[in-house]
């Protein structure tokens, strides 16, 4: 909201003094954010100046300019070129003299043109900064101006004027008016306040003969589309005189434009009372008004010149021709004031917020209008907003007001609040005194009143504050009349048992130990295809239930994600395009695991008005898919770039492991890889990870085929697992073992054996055989060539026994190996290799 300060003057005190910074700072202490302040962007001197002579010149080009002597006050007249032709000899102008800067900016400077020296320029409205119309200059007796010549024209303009804006939060719509800010600033500072509301009752009444019906057989929410609808006639308007100088400087530093004299009044009185108004071409109308929610396929013409298709929930305007206005978003073109109107009938009425901000959405018609009416206007002002742009097309437009008209209203209840002595200390933590309290509510324009019960108050709050319904708003108001500083600033002390969860952790450091690692964490989207999910988010490729999202962001990719790969995909692409070749990433997020043959989502909403039972909070809960949060990484490009003497690292499963044993530590689980095969990953590049024997996800190289499609040039490692499923099984607490002060004794032993036969398999074999003396095992050397026969491969492990009471010897280190490769021999056909 921009509020110009000469405007703000007119209801509230404010200092001779005070600056706009003082101003948004006062505003500031009672909630409202301060965004910008606006000036009309001119320096003088500009000056009324009389054209004393005027010379008509054709040009070569074919221009006819004007010489003109112009009298500024000074001894001298000045010689101007000008190119307008809508003024003559005597007319008084406004003429920026040199050392001015119009907005642009834009300087002035006596130069040649035309063939003459031009000192100084005559201005037009629209280039001081007071409108559109630059089809000629600006002359004051249009205005109904006579000053002097020589006087400053930028005070006789309104041009040294300057606005404030703050943002208005959105239960705060009553701050959308000069009234409203005045209100405010009284609060915050004392100062004396006038209600522009206030006004004789009888003075008032619109009359009759135009009395509106409202038909509404389908209100939104049980709130039926109009409560209060009143109409004026004004007769007799001039629409071609100007708007005053004062006012269109106001509405300009508002932010809306000079739209004509009529228009203008109705925008005015809305900027000041907070009251939208539209006024209508008597003439035009046919019938009386009927207001009414839209027919199934009615279409109307809105002033902006389209033709829209209207939905069953929008309030309309209508006379007998149909619709005329979209009802407190835009009026319809059929009526609207022109500059061939002479009486006008003034609509000010109050409007169902939930309906006009369906409206105004739906349509996509954001307007001032609407943005009053969806946070609610006040239902007690809309005779005086009517009778006020009544008074303003007589006294500028040269109307005539009349007895017709007509007023159709609800009464209007507000109901009464408790508020219990020592809630507001309580809920603040302030020691507000009793005084305090009730004066804040008081000045706010609460009727306050000790409660029956004798233990607290009742307060009727104002009907400009419909955001006031309960204690709780209440005590806001309190600490915000009396300032937001005295709220101290005290930590409060958590109660024992809160904070994260033991899963919360590990899901925490999980992430950490990859970043260490060297690991980029990269969240994306949970969105995907449902081919994506099938290539996925199974082994086989088969297809699987998903998701699909009823309004997607993007209609290509409308299913929630059974896997993090895909995501993955899209940011490696999104990187390699960009140059950044080299990538390790990782994300940790939610999938979406539908069953089979379970129906999921639900088509009934349930209103929002009010908080929905528990049944249907458990049935909204049901309707929710599993969700597990798994971990994922991707891995391409280089470990180590290419350096002198040595070539390039590509990354690869040696990474992609590396980052499987991090996910291990970090989560206090041993994982176990065991071959397997995923139709998206590459045949015999593929594992499985497994937990106690459980698998919980995979790693492996990217299928060629795959890699391809996603545009990712040389190999990918991808790995992925259900971490929810990780940190379950990996139980509450870690315990680490007990380290031996024994020395350990180490041997080698290789094997031959079929090339069929996984490693792993082995390693399980040799663990088994060895017993409790094995500390630890590791496969060093996958050899296939010369000295093994074809189909055969000779595995190496590095063996490593410990005995907790004693020092082993040699023979019981043996005797525990060949005890393993005695079952690896039963099992696969295993030799000892000479």
């Amino acid at each position: 909201m921009r509020v110009p300060l000469s405007w703000l003057r007119e209801y509230v005190e404010l200092a001779a003094d005070a600056t706009p910074e003082d101003v948004l700072a006062a505003l500031v202490n009672v909630g409202f954010e301060e965004e910008d302040i606006h000036r009309f962007d001119i320096t003088g001197p500009v000056v009324v100046g009389q054209v004393v002579s005027l010379e008509p010149e054709p040009q070569t080009n074919g221009k006819t300019i004007n010489w003109c002597q112009v009298d500024v006050g000074e001894a001298e007249p000045r010689g101007i070129v000008c190119g307008a032709h809508n003024f003559g000899v005597g007319d008084k102008v406004v003429v920026t003299l040199p050392g001015a800067v119009l907005p642009g900016p834009f300087p002035i400077a006596a130069r040649k043109t035309y063939g003459h020296v031009s000192d100084g320029m005559i201005a037009s409205a629209r280039e001081l900064g007071l409108g559109d119309e630059h089809d000629g200059i600006l002359v004051l007796s249009d205005l109904g101006i006579d000053a002097p010549v020589g006087t400053d024209a930028i005070a006789l303009l309104g041009l040294d004027d300057v606005a404030v804006e703050i943002n208005v939060t959105p239960d705060r719509g009553y701050a959308f008016s000069l009234r409203g800010v005045a209100r405010e600033y009284s609060h915050a500072t004392g100062a004396a306040f006038r209600d522009p509301a206030e006004r004789d009752f009888a003075e008032l009444q619109p009359g009759s003969g135009h009395t509106a019906v409202v038909n509404d057989v389908a209100p939104v929410r049980g709130n039926v589309g109009a409560s209060e609808f009143v109409t004026r006639v004004v007769r007799g308007v001039d629409p071609s005189r100007p708007t005053p100088p004062w006012m269109v400087a106001r509405l300009s530093l508002a932010g809306m434009r000079s739209l004509g004299v009529l228009i203008d009044i109705t925008n005015y009185v809305m900027l000041e009372l907070g009251q939208p108004l539209h006024g209508y071409d008597l003439d035009k109308l046919t019938g009386g008004i009927t207001v009414r929610r839209a027919t199934p396929g009615e279409k109307m013409k809105t002033l902006d010149g389209v033709e829209r298709a209207l939905h069953e929930e929008d309030l309309l305007i209508t006379d007998e021709s149909g619709p005329i206005g979209l009802a407190g978003v835009m009026g319809g073109g059929t009526t609207e004031m022109s500059d061939s109107t002479t009486n006008v009938l003034i609509e000010s009425a109050n409007f169902d917020p939930t309906t006009i901000a369906r409206s105004a959405r739906r349509h996509k018609l954001p307007s001032e209008a609407s943005k009053r009416y969806e946070r609610g206007v006040d239902p007690l002002i809309a005779f005086v907003a009517a009778r006020r742009a009544a008074d303003l097309m007589v006294e500028l437009a040269g109307g005539t007001l009349t007895d017709e008209g007509g007023a159709l209203f609800a009464e209007v209840f507000v109901g009464e609040i408790e508020l219990p002595t020592g809630f507001v200390q309580g809920l603040i933590g302030v020691d507000y005194t009793d005084d305090e309290i009730t004066g804040a509510l008081t000045t706010i324009g609460a009727d306050v009143a000790v409660s029956e019960q004798g233990s607290g108050w009742t307060a009727i709050p104002p009907t400009w504050r419909p955001d006031l319904t309960d204690k709780w708003t209440l005590a806001e108001e309190v600490a915000r009349i009396h300032g937001l500083d005295r709220i101290p600033s005290v930590l409060p002390t958590p109660p024992s048992g809160r904070g994260l969860t033991a899963h919360q952790h590990a899901r925490r450091r999980v992430a950490n130990a990859l970043a260490a690692a060297g690991l980029v964490e990269t969240p994306s989207f949970p969105f995907t295809t449902e081919a994506q999910n099938d290539l996925h988010g199974s082994a086989s490729g088969e297809h699987l239930p998903s998701i699909r999202l009823a309004n997607p962001l993007d209609g290509q990719a409308p299913y929630l994600r059974r896997s993090l790969i895909p995501g993955l995909l899209q940011i490696a692409h999104r990187n390699i395009s960009r140059g950044l070749t080299d990538l390790a990433v990782f994300e940790t997020g939610a999938v979406f695991l539908p069953e089979p043959g379970v129906q999921y989502g639900t088509s009934e909403v349930p209103p929002l008005g009010e908080r929905p039972s528990e049944e249907t909070l458990a049935a909204l809960n049901a309707s929710i898919p599993p969700q597990h949060r798994f971990i994922a990484a991707l891995l391409t490009g280089n470990v180590a770039p290419r350096q002198p003497g040595r070539p390039a690292e590509a990354i690869g499963m040696v990474e992609a492991l590396d980052a499987v044993r991090v996910i291990a530590v970090a989560a206090g689980v041993d994982i176990e890889v065991t071959q397997s095969q995923r139709v998206a990953l590459h045949p015999g590049r593929t594992g499985a990870l497994l937990v106690n024997g459980e698998e919980v996800g995979y790693v492996g190289e990217l299928h060629p085929e795959v890699a391809d499609g996603a545009d990712l040039p040389g190999r990918a490692t991808v790995l992925e697992l259900d971490l929810d499923r990780i940190l379950t099984l990996a139980g509450d607490r870690v315990v680490a073992a007990s380290l031996s002060t024994f020395p350990a004794a180490t041997q080698d032993v290789s094997l031959t054996l079929s090339a069929d036969v996984p490693a792993s398999a082995v390693k399980e074999a040799l663990t088994e055989g060895a017993g409790a003396l094995l500390e630890s095992l590791r496969l060093v050397d996958d050899y296939r060539g010369e000295g093994v026969p074809e189909g055969s491969k000779s595995l190496t492990f590095a063996l490593r026994f410990r005995a907790d009471d004693r020092t082993l010897t040699a023979a019981e280190a043996t005797a525990a190996k060949l005890a393993g490769v005695e079952i690896a021999a039963e099992r696969f056909g295993a030799a000892l290799r000479d």
